[in-house]
Parts: C-alpha cells; sequence; structure tokens
C-alpha cells in the first residue's frame, strides 16, 4: 500500500461542500472526532462501488472507533444519492463538482484510461484525527483490503 505520515503532520484543509441527505459539510466543523476521508473516481464503477461496499461493511466498526467516514467525487449530488441509496450506505457522499476538495488535498492527476490521458481522482484516503489534523493519507489505493487497514489505523489512534 502506498501510505504516508507526514513528520510534521498538516492540518487538513477546510471546505464546505454538500453531501447527500440534503447535508453540507465543512470539515472544520467535525472536529472533535477522528475522521475517514476518501476519495474516489465515479459513482457506480467497479472499483469504487468495491470500496464504497467495503467502508460500509465497516462502518459500524469505524463508528465504534469513534470515527466518521465521508466519501467524495466529483459527481453530482444526484448520482451519489443514486449511488447511496443502491449500497444502503450508513454515511454521507460529498460531491465536490467544482473540485475545491480534490485540488486541497492533492488527488486530481492525469491518468491513462483505455490509452488516453485524462484528468481524474487518484484514489486516495485521509484520517484526520479530533484536532483537524492529518495523521496517515493513502494515495493510489488498491481497493482490496484497504477499509480493513484505514480501520486498524484509526484503532491504533
Amino acid at each position: 500500500m502506498n501510505a504516508t505520515i507526514s513528520p510534521a503532520s498538516p492540518a487538513a484543509p477546510d471546505f464546505t461542500l454538500p453531501a447527500s441527505g440534503g447535508n453540507t459539510v465543512t470539515l472544520s466543523a467535525l472536529r472533535g472526532r477522528k475522521l475517514v476521508l476518501y476519495f474516489y473516481p465515479k459513482d457506480n464503477t467497479p472499483g469504487c462501488t468495491n470500496e464504497t461496499a467495503d467502508f460500509r461493511d465497516h462502518h459500524a466498526a469505524f463508528q465504534a472507533a469513534g470515527c466518521a467516514v465521508y466519501g467524495i467525487s466529483r459527481d453530482s449530488l444526484k448520482s451519489h444519492e443514486n449511488f447511496k441509496a443502491k449500497l444502503g450506505l450508513p454515511f454521507e457522499l460529498i460531491s465536490d463538482t467544482e473540485e475545491a476538495a480534490c485540488t486541497a488535498f492533492g488527488v486530481i492527476k492525469m491518468k491513462n484510461m483505455y490509452g488516453k490521458q485524462v484528468r481524474g481522482i487518484e484514489r486516495s484516503t485521509f484520517v484526520i484525527d479530533a484536532d483537524g489534523t492529518i495523521r496517515r493519507e493513502w494515495r493510489g489505493v488498491k481497493v482490496g483490503g484497504h477499509a480493513q487497514e484505514v480501520l486498524d489505523f484509526v484503532k491504533s489512534l
């Protein structure tokens, strides 16, 4: 896994964005509890569906560890609502259509898709502590086993 722990962990960049369930998420307003923020390329694609289902399946354990989980992509709220309903998600999905959070967290990359260069989200996960500090990040995430690895790290905090 591609994981990084910064020697001088930076504060998580703040944002306010719309989320599923008619919610608005302001990152700084979530201080006081641990947070997993996972960025994924697109709703209803195989890898993103598997990753999101894994976070769903581990959700109770994240909650027991005092940790909230949010997924974030450039998809619309309508797409997120459909994806959330299809997978029966117990957590919200954040819509970043203008790439504000994606840019702040540095997850927009040039990627190869079917032999063409496309600009998209590099699958990445950030664990943010109760003080709003990024404690660990994973970039270029491979889906299999990832949610469990993140959960194990959250439990170690």
